[in-house]
């Protein structure tokens, strides 16, 4: 009795699951959803290239380094990387004194061990690079009520990875003419900056590289333009969400080859205990 009751008990649900599954795809061809500002302006990511991309694909050092000097003169003012070591900067090809250097400009939070309070120190290699601001308040009081992200892992934590980050600093421009007059409301206001490639079009940073020669590149260096500068921090935040990139991809393809020969292995071994009885 108690199995046949549970069974009309599913079936009664399995059935409302059903007319509510039926009513919903009536209401959503009869009644479709309104269109958005967001779904019709938003733009795919631009194509982006690296040196890394691919199963072969490899850091590009000196773009790296020049990446690294973007973050440091434009970034560097609101945006952390408290995810990544400074003694890690010498896979950029740095070599031990400028990675010392390196460390030293930073001011890292410490306690004075005679008076108790806080204070600051030159950095060490040991050392994670610092966050720019001290809590989420200190943030938001220093960027309109906006918390910059931390950048360690955008690369990663972002749909498009290095294509959405090289479109979200190349994409700031003047709103459509069509999206002013069909979606007034979702223009920028006095604290947001217009840009396609944001998931809802507006957002609180306004746009980090302005003009070309912004960051003066060392003799030898492509011209620092807009988009070389973007795509070189870019490749540099790339690497700072995934550092051992390069051991990755080595150890895939060595345990590809490992497989193909265990493979043949396993198959003239096969062939060599089998190869003297009689099929069947």
């Amino acid at each position: 009795m108690i199995r046949i009751g549970a069974f009309f008990v599913g079936l009664f649900f399995a059935g409302w699951l059903m007319i509510s599954a039926l009513m919903g795809a009536y209401a959503f061809v009869v009644s479709p959803a309104a269109p958005t500002a967001e779904h019709e302006f938003h733009k795919k990511p631009k194509s982006l290239h690296l040196a890394s991309d691919g199963p072969l694909g490899k850091f590009d050092r000196a773009q790296l380094q020049r990446g690294y000097q973007v973050y440091k003169e434009v970034c560097s003012a609101c945006h952390s990387l408290k995810y990544v070591a400074v003694r890690d900067m010498a896979d950029l090809g740095y070599d031990e004194g400028q990675v010392k250097t390196i460390a030293k400009e930073l001011q890292i939070p410490d306690i004075n061990g005679e008076t108790g309070e806080t204070t600051t120190r030159p950095g060490k290699p040991s050392d994670r690079f610092p966050l720019v601001y001290a809590n989420d308040t200190a943030a938001r009081a220093a960027n309109n009520n906006a918390i910059p992200p931390d950048l360690s892992l955008m690369t990663k934590a972002r749909h498009g990875g290095a294509a959405y980050v090289y479109s979200l600093l190349t994409g700031y421009a003047q709103p459509d003419p069509e999206l002013k007059k069909r979606f007034p409301e979702a223009l920028p206001g006095k604290t947001t900056h217009h840009n396609p490639y944001f998931a809802n079009l507006n957002l609180a940073m306004a746009a980090p590289l302005t003009k070309d020669g912004q960051v003066t590149y060392a003799p030898g260096n492509p011209k620092p333009t807009v988009s070389q500068m973007a795509e070189d921090v870019t490749a540099f935040l790339v690497w700072t969400a995934e550092p051992k990139l390069e051991n990755r991809k080595r150890v895939g393809w060595a345990a590809l080859g490992f497989l193909v020969i265990f493979g043949f292995l396993a198959w003239g071994a096969y062939q060599n205990v089998w190869s003297d009885k009689k099929k069947v």
